[in-house]
């Protein structure tokens, strides 16, 4: 999972490094595409029940599950959500971050940097005896805080030997509830927040999940392994 989570650390930053104004939403995929393939991996979310890119890409105020298109030019100031991942000799590593095209205004620049925050605070409670809970209150305690909201339909999950397994981990909740964080969980933490209400609405294409308001949304994910030590960031470029 070490390895595949490093393939897929090293993707999401080359497409992160793709975005800029005037590229096409294909082509920061087929950077991701081609590089995953490059490491004798294969992209996880291709073909994943029928997607079909190998890169969730959402602009502005798409939350998740933005269908990369040759039609879809990325402009000065727009941000850029991308979602990935490797699956490398039957494990998978799963990740996302949202980027700038250009100079990003300074709610778009505040809502990423609160977005990011809120895993870390998260991760702060990963470990062994604490409770998946005790993750989901401190994301949406952080979020709440600095005056964004919480997606609620769209959680993280377990990750391994399949892309999503359970336990679900929500970034909402409350502390010392859902199952217990043991030594070897490997779990994929992903806060989506947006800048208005926390509902979302998802287009007729069955993917593509919108804020219902219009504001933006940021993503940011990593999977990570619970230790006796703390726990550690398996989508981890280096």
């Amino acid at each position: 999972m070490r390895q595949a989570g490093r393939i897929s650390a090293r993707a999401l930053a080359l497409g992160g490094e793709a975005v800029r104004p005037g590229v096409t939403t294909a082509h920061i995929n087929k950077v991701i595409h081609d590089y995953i393939i490059s490491q004798g991996a294969k992209p996880n979310f291709l073909g994943l029940y029928g997607f079909p890119a190998s890169a969730c890409i959402s602009v502005n105020d798409t939350v998740i599950h933005g269908i990369p298109s040759t039609a879809q030019v990325i402009h000065e100031g727009d941000i850029v959500s991308i979602d990935t991942g490797a699956l490398y000799k039957g494990w998978h590593g799963d990740n996302a971050g949202t980027f700038v095209a250009g100079t990003a205004s300074d709610e778009a620049a505040r809502l990423i940097e609160v977005t990011k925050q809120s895993f870390y605070e998260g991760l702060k409670m990963a470990v062994v005896g604490n409770r998946i809970g005790d993750i989901s209150h401190a994301i949406q305690q952080y979020v709440e805080a600095n005056g964004f909201s919480i997606v609620r339909e769209y959680v993280g999950h377990g990750v391994g030997s399949e892309l999503h397994e359970d336990p679900e981990v929500p970034n909402y909740g409350h502390p010392g509830r859902g199952a217990r964080l043991v030594p070897g969980m490997t779990l994929a933490i992903e806060p989506m927040v947006n800048a208005g209400a926390a509902a979302v609405r998802q287009l007729p294409d069955g993917w593509t999940v919108k804020t219902r308001d219009g504001s933006l949304s940021a993503h940011y994910e990593k999977s990570i392994v619970i230790t006796a030590n703390g726990p550690v960031i398996l989508t981890d470029p280096n």
